[in-house]
């Protein structure tokens, strides 16, 4: 058990430090202050760091921490602690150990028992979240998924009866991917991306998942991303279990060929939805439809 009363003798301790996710203007006084004041400042990437602390005139000396070198860090930081410095913890933009370096050195300062001190701030996720039109209580944040289809589609299979928003950071170069894998693993639910926020290109394109999908396919994908999906309804759980099995009596033969039929579907867009409808892999349903007829 840990009790920690954060501003007794609070000039030795770990301090996590957001930074501005795009403007500037969103890094807070208290922010400022505590970077002047640090011993030292431990950067996921002193370059980028060095280009915040000039525009506000800090010359706190900096430190890297990264995925790369935190085993080695760790131990250095929690001396400096002990010894009566106050380290600020930053990472690129936003707030530190949220998808980014940082958990590992709040984890040990616990354990030593060492204070931490965390100063609130810009974060992309919760700012997203906001601006999305989707319910933002309950909401799950996952961070960025895995970069395999494979391994995509089964987090994502995971969290398919989530109730509340889930969130996910993406890459421009995989957002069009994830949005197509969230397509087919959760049918047509309302969705919003947030691009570039706090930027002059800030971005929100809010609709559904086919609305967003195409909108992806025809625009390049430039900026970080936020994407957001709504969780399943579970007030709406009776409903669902009725309208999942109006195709039970269907072959998967029959059930692709009344998509074609009824919806002005191709082959391919009847199987892919035959295999959300009832949960199991497109190969299955292709080769019901094309190879076992």
């Amino acid at each position: 058990m840990n009790i920690q009363k954060s501003f007794e003798n609070e000039d030795a301790a770990l301090y996590v430090v957001p930074t501005p996710i795009g403007n500037l203007e969103d890094i807070t006084y208290r922010a400022i202050r505590m970077l002047k004041e640090a011993s030292v400042i431990a950067a996921e990437d002193t370059r980028n760091t060095k280009k915040l602390l000039h525009y506000f005139e800090i010359e706190t000396p900096l430190i890297s921490y990264h995925e790369h070198n935190h085993q080695s860090r760790v131990n250095q930081l929690m001396e400096r602690i002990k010894d009566g410095e106050m380290v600020a913890l930053v990472s690129d933009a936003g707030m530190p150990a949220i998808s980014d370096p940082g958990v590992e050195l709040v984890q040990a300062a616990i354990a030593e028992e060492l204070k931490v001190i965390v100063l609130p701030g810009a974060n992309a996720a919760l700012s997203a979240l906001v601006g999305s039109g989707l319910t933002t209580q309950p909401f799950t944040f996952y961070g960025f998924l895995p970069r395999k289809k494979k391994e995509k589609k089964q987090i994502l299979e995971d969290l398919q009866k989530t109730e509340g928003t889930i969130v996910f950071y993406e890459s421009p170069y995989r957002v069009k991917d994830t949005v197509e894998v969230i397509q087919e693993t959760y049918g047509n639910r309302n969705m919003a991306l947030g691009r570039e926020l706090t930027k002059r290109f800030e971005e929100y394109v809010r609709g559904t998942t086919e609305e967003i999908f195409s909108w992806c396919m025809k625009n390049e994908m430039r900026g970080e991303f936020v994407v957001m999906v709504e969780g399943r309804n579970m007030s709406d759980e009776a409903d669902i279990r009725q309208e999942s099995t109006w195709w039970e009596s269907m072959t998967l033969h029959e059930h692709v060929t009344y998509y074609i039929s009824t919806s002005g579907f191709n082959s391919k867009e009847a199987i892919k939805q035959t295999a959300v409808d009832r949960g199991i892999p497109k190969r299955e349903v292709y080769q019901a439809y094309h190879i076992q007829t």
